[in-house]
């Protein structure tokens, strides 16, 4: 076998030096505070579902399109409140489908720091400008486009998009979207939001944060996911039938892979169907129950100052330094608690943290006693210095 490639070696010995070096668990070992799994629907299991077949022998412009697609994007769009949806294979794959295909020469496009690095990525395909902002600072937008654009708000022959998401996989937190909307309609600009950690989450029936906030009309694009509360598989991108119309044409991602197999597009549309009943109903109840008891708990136990203010299933503690956050993440996981440790450069270094997801099926007593270890873990160390 040939040697391993030196500089690469060197990267892989970095990370292993300062505590940053990566690892897959085993999964399901612990009570999970550590899944997408936000209502459960992950884990069940349908009696008498259909069978298809295992694969869907092409891409959707080829052979994969199945006639599933058609029942499946109209009830997401539907459902989301849009004029028209686009399943892709995956969030990551909708991002990088999106933002390669929309982003021209001489365009314009500014970020949030704080995005997915699938959002990165898109734009890096992209042939626009591009800026960052501070997170969820809707003045340090305005500012930043006010350098580079100047008294030009779209400068001819130009667009000019704003992307960010309605609540961070990591802080979970999210910016004032009403505000964020009502500036880019005001300049003309358009305005993307991913909702992955939103759907199923926020809003009535989990429709999304975008809809909580009133704003659906005033938004260019959504990207939803199907992999953290609807509990399956693959993405779509919400918008205008002439935008459906023009990632079939130009985006990449959607045109150049294999499709969704028929048994996976079927599992969207029966996640739908049990969101939109007394199922769902009754998950996001005791979800958004669990959400407040644990922001309440963590205010009994004196953890406030480690935890930022969040808006829904993803709380972070915050604690500087790899090696340390992964102290605590190892004791947690040794009594029975699954809660991962989230390092650079994933967050920035000095916000090193542990990442709490919160489902619909936590108990009482796991929240309480998940919160308790870490007090006294936290409170230990801080003895110990």
């Amino acid at each position: 076998m040939q040697q391993f490639p030196k500089k690469l070696l060197t990267k892989l010995n970095y990370r292993k030096a300062n505590g940053s070096f990566r690892e897959l668990y085993p999964s399901g070992e612990g009570v999970d505070f550590s899944s997408n799994d936000y209502l459960g629907f992950a884990q069940s299991r349908e009696e008498n579902a259909p069978e298809f077949a295992s694969g869907s022998t092409g891409s959707r412009l080829i052979s994969g399109n199945h006639h599933l697609y058609e029942g499946a994007e109209a009830t997401l769009a539907d459902f989301h409140r849009a004029e028209a949806a686009l399943i892709f294979n995956s969030g990551y794959d909708a991002n990088l489908g999106l933002l390669s295909a929309l982003l021209q020469r001489n365009d314009y496009i500014f970020y949030d720091v704080s995005v997915h690095a699938s959002i990165r990525d898109g734009i890096a395909l992209g042939k626009a400008k591009s800026y960052k902002f501070d997170h969820n600072n809707l003045q340090s937008l305005k500012a930043r486009v006010s350098k580079v654009l100047g008294a030009d708000r779209t400068p001819e022959g130009s667009e000019v998009y704003v992307i960010t998401e309605t609540v961070f996989s990591m802080e979970g937190d999210g910016p004032d979207i009403a505000a964020l909307a009502d500036y880019c309609q005001l300049q003309g600009y358009r305005l993307i939001l991913d909702e992955a950690h939103a759907a199923g989450v926020l809003g009535p029936q989990g429709r999304g944060a975008v809809i909580e906030a009133g704003c659906e009309a005033l938004v260019f694009a959504r990207i939803i996911t199907f992999g953290k509360a609807l509990g399956c598989h693959g993405a779509a991108i919400l918008g205008s039938s002439l935008l459906k119309e023009y990632l079939i044409n130009y985006s990449r991602s959607l045109i150049y892979t294999t499709a969704l197999p028929p048994s996976g597009v079927y599992a969207i549309s029966r996640a739908y169907k049990r969101l939109s009943g007394k199922e769902g109903s009754r998950a996001l109840e005791s979800l958004r129950r669990n959400i407040s008891l644990f922001t309440t708990t963590i205010k009994e136990r004196g953890l406030t100052g480690y935890f930022p203010e969040a808006r829904a299933a993803i709380h972070c503690c915050e604690l500087e330094g790899n090696r340390r956050v992964k102290a605590l993440s190892t004791a947690l996981r040794a009594k029975g608690y699954d809660v991962k440790p989230i390092l650079p450069p994933t967050v920035a270094r000095g916000r090193e943290c542990l990442r709490f997801s919160l489902h619909a099926f936590n108990t009482t007593e796991e929240i309480r006693g998940v919160l308790t270890i870490l007090e006294q873990s936290i409170k230990m160390k801080e003895d110990e210095q």
